[in-house]
């Protein structure tokens, strides 16, 4: 992944956002300083997530991208920014007690007041508003921590339970508290789509992006998947190795595809009015993914969904969204 921001970019879009919460006189002005920051995170760091947020309601809508904010800078920290394993360390650090602070906090401008990072304080106002379990993000940061000691995964639920729960079941389930259930008894059911569907993201996403973590010193791909070719962590990088390399990815693209399966079929556990978005989230990243499967230029190349084609999957009635997400309307 190449560096968008640097950390000095990030830090005074941090500062300008903090002086807007402050500044902010009326009940809402600190709240919408800092979803309009993380909207231009969102926008910035991901075209596809950006682009299938825009069929949420508008107040939904502003937390999920309050989220995205919050699980983005931890991960530069850990993928991104070039600095050493202490410093990242230290900067988790501080991240985390920046996150325990806005808990304790009434509100966003409360917790910037206090002197917690303003994407940490938004955070924060998400969790408490939605009553999303606090742990859950305690343990995304502690999945981020074993990117900067990375090990192998002896098995796929090894991986599944050990770093994927962290990278992005507990996101999901954020977002599964934001989304709501159609129904209270349903939202047991709409916890299990969002886990299927985030397993099924990370694995599209460790398929797509190995060459750039093998780059970092990482691999997700399962070691018995590997031995199941006669492969292990260190031969897999023998380029003789790729065309059995490549049949592990096959694999494992074919399981996140049941994934994104079995979150489709519990669509309708969500929220009528999330259900749009959720949906061309499948749509997009499943092409991703077949793509991936698909492909016959090898485990190096790093594929990539055409805009044009990731506007086949989204819904015709609502194109009208996109120019105008694009011009800042919505």
């Amino acid at each position: 992944m190449n560096l968008v921001w640097n950390q000095e970019e990030w830090r005074q879009l941090e500062r300008e956002t903090a002086q807007r919460i402050l500044l902010g006189a009326k009940p809402q002005a600190p709240w919408a300083a800092a979803a309009r920051a993380a909207r231009l995170v969102l926008r910035t760091y991901s075209t596809s997530f950006f682009i299938v947020t825009r069929f949420l309601p508008p107040v939904k809508r502003r937390q999920v991208e309050v989220i995205y904010a919050a699980v983005r800078y931890p991960d530069e920290i850990v993928d991104t920014f070039p600095i050493p394993a202490a410093e990242q360390n230290r900067a988790l650090d501080r991240w985390t007690a920046d996150y325990e602070h806005a808990l304790a906090c009434g509100s966003v401008q409360e917790a910037v007041a206090a002197g917690a990072n303003c994407f940490a304080g938004a955070f924060g106002q998400v969790v408490r508003t939605n009553g999303i379990p606090q742990e859950y993000y305690r343990s995304f940061l502690a999945a981020m921590r074993l990117d900067v000691t990375p090990r192998p995964f002896e098995t796929l639920e090894d991986l599944i339970d050990n770093y994927i729960y962290g990278s992005a079941t507990v996101v999901g389930y954020f977002l599964a508290y934001v989304y709501g259930p159609s129904a209270p008894a349903e939202f047991d059911r709409a916890l299990r789509a969002s886990r299927d569907l985030a397993i099924a993201l990370q694995l599209t996403n460790f398929l797509r992006d190995v060459p750039d973590d093998r780059r970092r010193g990482r691999t997700y791909l399962p070691c018995d998947f590997l031995g199941a070719e006669g492969l292990s962590v260190e031969t897999a990088a023998d380029p003789d190795a790729r065309p059995a390399l490549d049949r592990v990815l096959r694999r494992l693209s074919r399981v996140a595809e049941e994934h994104y399966a079995a979150a489709e079929r519990d669509l309708d556990a969500f929220a009528p009015d999330c259900r749009i978005a959720i949906q061309a989230c499948i749509n997009v990243y499943r092409q991703l993914n077949l793509r991936i499967g698909a492909s016959q230029q090898g485990v190096m190349h790093r594929e990539r969904v055409p805009m044009v084609d990731k506007f086949r999957v989204l819904p015709p009635s609502k194109y009208w969204r996109l120019p105008l997400a694009y011009l800042g309307a919505i």
